[in-house]
């Protein structure tokens, strides 16, 4: 396994333990925006794993770009999180760094394959 994704995984992994400690204190109005987070964020792993696991190119380059566009999906349900006031400013900027570096390790990983 290369290095660089074997960090993104990282990432991803430690995005995962962040989202489930600190959205415990949703509204049960929005526990649907929660479970969405949730279930997006272990897609992501999911299809993280699967395209380091791929061998053909253009298959791996399709599926990096699927999982860039899961990562903006996620980031907008966090953002709609932050807009109604159920998530801080600091946990906000924290998903949000997070899946920067992501971001940016995708966008790597693409440029590599």
């Amino acid at each position: 396994m290369k290095e660089e994704n074997f960090k993104v995984l990282q990432y991803i992994r430690e995005l995962i333990i962040n989202i489930d400690n600190n959205l415990d204190n949703f509204p049960k109005k929005d526990i649907e925006l929660k479970n969405r987070i949730r279930n997006i964020s272990y897609d992501i792993l999911e299809m993280a794993y699967e395209a380091n696991a791929i061998k053909e190119k253009e298959e791996k380059i399709k599926l990096l770009y699927k999982l860039i566009a899961k990562l903006k999906c996620a980031d907008f349900l966090i953002n709609i999180s932050y807009e109604k006031q159920i998530i801080n400013n600091k946990r906000y900027l924290k998903f949000g760094e997070k899946i920067d570096d992501i971001s940016k390790f995708i966008s790597g990983w693409i440029k590599s394959t």
